[in-house]
């Protein structure tokens, strides 16, 4: 029997002991919490001794919304664009081109991380630097891509296409013909199709987990596990070869309005059958209502403030589908877990659960909303009578220079400047949780995290000016806390075994020279990762 001893200062999340000065796991599980010295005795002199000091141990964080196989691919499979503030696209060209250069063997080239500024560029800005092989620009939110002419042509995109699939997702030319930009389901379809083997996403599912692991996560949600990629087969394979050490909790993508909602629910159940085991495991579906703002495919109860008789995307709008789906979900014992940005999308969701759970009677069947930019008031109520879990980006809820403009211009001030309002889903009771959506978004930081959850503002070492909005929707550190742990447990149902330092569960921690709790909050900004802990091993250390 494994036995490790770990000495620091441990919050545990745990309401019943809430400090502690040692825990020992055995085999790599928690077998107990307590002082030092009793730690030590009930351990043994063979154990191992993980002594972190006076720094702060908290139960192993974890990612409520975030695309692990994407993030490696990005990383490594494509021209990188995602540099931080970087709209200059000039700059972009060079980095492709670099890209090409140094990757000529491949047939398909992928560029992720483009910035969307006033400039509108179409598949002529991609042409003159790569005319001879398909490229696709991807941006930063993944909604949007631009194809220069040859990438239009490998996907079938052409007028016809873009009659069918309407103007606003397939932009045109004054001819009718496609342009090159294209958006929400077109664009998802575009970049999944692209080919990728096994052994490539492979490489790319194990640079993610060393990346996330390097900054404290030891569990994530996987969210939008798409069966034309071959991500549960790369996930199986490398868990059979005991190489994943990061838990993954995927969510498979159903197409937008299924045709046959039972039948793609049965089949995720099969997935699920085949592939999920400890470190990789299929506990649901994932379906988009919207797109986002700032490319005007957000789904909004009210029209677009610049498009009068426009009111966004309805990606998945049908109602009964929607219904039928959550309710065969629930009978698999799988969630349902869905991208709503706009008001009117979560509505729509809301009303399907609410429907569903007159057919299943299951109160707990834990579907989820995730990004939740624009709520009503009555909807943040309903969140937590339908015991929806609210999967809410604290790194977003800053006003951030040029976007916060837009947002305005599109939807009003009013909504804008009442974004993302997390503090009132914990004052409605709804089970409450942090993510990332990282590499969709650029930024994947616990302590940044907990510091805009508080603050509502990015820190002047990050960016200068005035970035406060929503004070109101501030929450306190223990809130952020569970938001990163034990709430995100109860989304995958999985409280019974991670989430917090308890008897029996998974011997999973974080390891910071901060204490969140009670520390100035501009220390907790540059507060430093020691240690990741998974299975009791220390699989990090700074």
């Amino acid at each position: 029997m494994k036995q490790t001893v770990i000495l620091g200062n441990i919050i545990t999340m745990d309401e019943k002991r809430p400090f502690a000065k040692a825990a020992l796991v055995k085999d790599g599980v928690f077998a107990y919490i307590g002082g030092a010295e009793e730690t030590k005795t009930l351990a043994g002199s063979d154990a191992q001794i993980l002594d972190y000091g006076e720094n702060f141990i908290y139960p192993g964080f974890i990612d409520g919304h975030a695309h692990g196989c994407f993030a490696g691919y990005r990383a490594i499979g494509q021209a990188n664009l995602a540099q931080t503030g970087l709209t200059d696209y000039a700059k972009y060209r060079e980095i492709i081109k670099d890209f090409i250069a140094k990757n000529p063997q491949r047939e398909i080239y992928l560029a992720a991380g483009w910035i969307q500024n006033s400039e509108y560029v179409t598949k002529t800005y991609l042409d003159e630097i790569c005319s001879d092989k398909p490229l696709i620009m991807n941006t930063g939110d993944a909604h949007s891509c631009l194809l220069n002419t040859k990438a239009l042509a490998w996907a079938g995109i052409d007028a016809a296409y873009a009659k069918k699939m309407g103007y606003d997702l397939v932009h045109v030319d004054e001819n009718g013909e496609p342009d090159g930009f294209i958006c929400e389901g077109p664009a998802f379809a575009v970049i999944h199709n692209v080919p990728v083997t096994v052994e490539e996403a492979k490489t790319y599912i194990l640079a993610w987990q060393d990346f996330a692991i390097s900054n404290g996560l030891t569990a994530t949600a996987f969210a939008g596990d798409d069966l034309r990629f071959p991500e549960a087969e790369a996930y199986y394979q490398l868990e059979q070869e005991g190489k994943l050490k990061l838990r993954t909790y995927a969510n498979v993508i159903i197409p937008d309005n299924a045709e046959n909602p039972k039948a793609e629910i049965a089949n995720v159940a099969a997935i699920r059958a085949k592939y999920s085991g400890e470190y990789y495991n299929i506990i649901g579906a994932k379906v988009l209502l919207d797109g986002v703002v700032e490319a005007h495919t957000g789904w909004m109860l009210d029209d677009y403030l610049d498009q009068p008789g426009y009111h966004g995307v309805e990606r998945f709008n049908d109602h009964d589908k929607m219904v039928a789906l959550i309710v065969a979900a629930d009978a698999e014992g799988l969630s349902v877990h869905a991208h709503s940005v706009g008001n009117g999308a979560t509505k729509f969701m809301l009303d399907c659960i609410e429907d569903a759970e007159k057919i299943t009677g299951d109160l707990d069947q834990r579907n989820i909303l995730a990004h939740l930019q624009f709520v009503t008031d009555e909807d943040i109520q309903r969140m937590a009578k339908t015991r929806s879990v609210a999967v809410v980006p604290p790194l977003w809820t800053a006003k951030v220079p040029g976007n916060y403009d837009t947002e305005v211009k599109y939807v009003g001030k009013e909504w804008v400047d009442n974004a993302y309002p997390i503090k009132s889903f914990f004052d409605a009771g709804a089970n409450v949780v942090f993510h990332s959506d990282y590499p969709v978004s650029p930024l994947m930081d616990v302590k940044l995290s907990i510091y805009m959850a508080e603050k509502r503002a990015f820190p002047q070492i990050l960016m200068s000016g005035d970035t406060q909005r929503n004070i109101k929707e501030a929450i306190t550190r223990e809130q952020s806390l569970r938001a990163l742990t034990i709430n995100v447990a109860r989304q995958f149902h999985q409280e019974h075994r991670l989430g917090s330092i308890e008897f029996g569960k998974i011997g999973n921690m974080t390891v910071y020279d901060c204490d969140f709790l009670h520390a100035d909050i501009e220390k907790v900004v540059q507060a430093n990762l020691v240690a990741t802990i998974i299975d009791g091993e220390e699989v990090y250390k700074a």
